[in-house]
């Protein structure tokens, strides 16, 4: 498709002057750029394409950067991208060192936060309309919330400080009744049965400017005038939800026609009142297996551009979430007491066909992560049931506090199975979890463990509600090795010896133990043997184990896929410091102190040091080993 526009645009300026039927053929280059590129290196798919005309309309309207677009969670963004001068680097959208696939202010002026958790827009836009009002200036700040927005308590809370004399404060509000997943709750509802008419809204308006005029009695008629309004619209419609935090609302508008959108944008430029304008889009537009498959094509991977149809996965081993999937599945047929919660995360956590076969026993909360784990620690009340807790770990730092007061202050055995623990490659830095050992391991009473593979994965799922205490799988979403063999039951703080060797003591968390396993073969042709501790366990530690082994054992790596300051590194160094082991020299591998950036696994571990030569160098070098194995003599030869 030649880019007859998109190629031309270098800054929003580019199109202001675009007549309606450019714009609309702008929008279908734009659309064909996404799904051109998206093809290739996967990504936010769905919810890209269903923004194309409301992201127009927003700069065709508004002077960006001047004026402040602030998009929640901002996977969407991939559009504002295009027109905000990243064309060019296009291509290499969540690819390593290219651009970020969320809003990233050092990435563009245009962009300013670095977002990727929902709910967060409402309030960075009050804060900075603040900012604005109390330094005088006159731009407008725009946030661009989802519906699925509305279930999260900290856009609930930014709702509830609006005030009726915010000026040049628009929300958009973009409906299409779906996050990930589709959206639960009763929140949802009242956006489906909102009928208010924008020519009303405005009609209103602007009669209530007149009447607050009239000398004396102006303002007391308007108060009485939004009373009379608001009941009126109580009967066809809950529109008056908004309009009691203090928003006017407009809507619903169709998302997807540039001009209606356009021209309802210029129409509340000088609102007195802080607005918001309901639009509706579909998720995939301009792409039908998109549109079929909202849920698949959210964060899409790669496709054929031809038929919309995914690529075949490059590798038949299952992924650690579709084994936790698969199993939990099994345990619930078993036990009528299994119950899991969600907090809009059951497709990506691999429930669906949980839910599917006993929906009131796989619980989706929508974007309500703190609620998420209070509500388990409810359920589990009683000791009649069994809950786990599918979350993110990235997600699960949202609900510090409930983790604490909520189940291990009331020694409750909710047992969290913490998805995509570790490098979340494209995703980058808002998505990384790199984070929860150590909050988690500060808890009291709490249990962390990580499975090195899905055979061990399944044991801890089948052993961790006999311990009767918090517990915490925590596992990446990768492909890992499976078995069918009996399973064994985990004993509590246990860890296992993998291969042992008498020089160097490697101890590795989870799925780095296979680094590790190639490090001792690096090691050993060196001449350099080496011990693999898999501990199994972070918290607790396998305490008998580990200093049995450090009385044969002087030099101890750590290797993990985490935070190094706070995890299991951090925790064998006390563990050291208290046992009195003072003698031992401990190399620890994990992530730097830093914000990593997205890239492909493999180009990130590269980057920190995390492969299995990159950790042998350092270890021959730190600690100044020789190699063992002596070259051949060389012969003198005989004149």
């Amino acid at each position: 498709m030649t880019m007859r526009f998109l190629s031309a645009i270098q800054s929003p300026e580019d199109i202001k002057s675009l007549s309606l039927s450019e714009l609309e053929e702008l929008a279908l280059e734009i659309r064909h750029r996404i799904i051109e590129v998206l093809s290739v290196n996967g990504g936010h798919l769905a919810s890209n394409l269903g923004v194309v005309e409301l992201t127009l309309a927003m700069h065709k309207v508004f002077n960006s950067p001047q004026d402040k677009f602030i998009w929640d969670v901002s996977h969407q963004t991939y559009v504002h991208k295009l027109l905000t001068g990243r064309n060019d680097r296009f291509h290499q959208i969540r690819q390593f060192k290219g651009l970020c696939g969320f809003c990233h202010p050092k990435e563009s002026c245009h962009d300013h936060f670095h977002a990727g958790h929902a709910g967060t827009a409402l309030s960075l836009a009050l804060g900075v309309a603040k900012n604005r009002d109390l330094t005088k200036r006159q731009e407008y700040i725009i946030p661009v919330i989802g519906d699925a927005t509305l279930t999260c308590g900290l856009a609930l809370e930014a709702l509830n400080n609006i005030s009726r004399e915010l000026k040049r404060f628009i929300v958009i509000l973009n409906d299409n009744a779906m996050s990930i997943s589709k959206n639960v709750g009763a929140i949802t509802h009242i956006l489906s049965r909102l009928l208010s008419n924008p020519t009303t809204n405005k009609i209103f308006q602007e009669l209530d400017t007149f009447i607050s005029k009239i000398p004396s009695y102006g303002p007391l008629l308007s108060q009485q005038g939004h009373k009379i309004t608001e009941s009126l619209k109580n009967l066809v419609s809950p529109a008056a939800y908004f309009e009691q935090y203090g928003l006017s609302y407009i809507g619903p508008i169709d998302g997807h026609d540039v001009k209606k959108l356009i021209d309802v944008l210029e129409g509340v430029k000088d609102s007195n009142w802080p607005v918001v304008i309901h639009i509706l889009t579909r998720k995939g537009e301009g792409m039908d297996e998109a549109i079929k498959n909202p849920v698949s094509y959210h964060g899409a991977r790669p496709f054929s551009r031809d038929t919309g149809k995914f690529l075949p996965n490059p590798t038949t081993k299952p992924t650690f979430p579709k084994i936790f999937g698969a199993h939990i599945l099994k345990m619930a047929e078993k036990d009528p007491s299994v119950v899991a919660v969600t907090p809009a995360m059951s497709a990506g956590s691999c429930l669906d066909e949980f839910m599917k076969k006993f929906p009131e026993r796989c619980l989706d909360v929508g974007i309500a992560e703190s609620h998420a784990v209070t509500f388990s620690g409810g359920i589990a009340y009683g000791g009649k049931m069994k809950v786990v807790t599918s979350i993110y770990a990235t997600f699960l730092q949202r609900a510090f506090d409930n983790v604490f007061h909520d189940i291990c202050l009331q020694e409750l055995p909710v047992i969290f199975a913490i998805d995509r623990a570790g490098i979340s490659g494209p995703d980058g830095s808002t998505h990384h979890g790199i984070y929860d050992i150590s909050f988690l391991n500060a808890m009291p009473n709490m249990v962390i463990s990580q499975p090195r593979n899905g055979h061990v994965l399944k044991e801890l799922m089948e052993s961790a509600f006999s311990w009767k205490r918090p517990t915490a799988i925590r596992y990446p979403n990768m492909a890992t090795e499976d078995s069918d063999e009996p399973l064994t039951e985990r004993e509590l703080g246990k860890g296992e010896v993998l291969i042992e060797g008498k020089d160097i003591l490697l101890i590795a968390l989870g799925h780095m133990n296979s680094v590790a396993l190639k490090a001792h073969a690096l090691l050993a042709e060196q001449g350099i043997e080496s011990t693999v501790l898999d501990p199994v366990f972070v918290k607790p530690l396998d305490a008998d184990l580990i200093c049995r082994l450090l009385l044969t054992h002087q030099k101890v790596v750590t290797i993990e896929e985490h935070s190094a300051a706070s995890g299991l590194g951090s925790i064998l160094n006390n563990f050291l410091m208290r046992q009195g082991f003072s003698n031992v020299q401990v190399l620890n591998f994990g992530i730097p102190e830093t914000f990593l950036d997205h890239g492909s696994h493999q180009d990130l571990l590269n980057e920190i040091g995390l492969t299995p030569e990159k950790i042998v160098r350092q270890i021959v070098t730190c600690f100044n080993l020789r190699s063992a194995v002596h070259p051949p003599a060389i012969q003198q030869s005989r004149m």
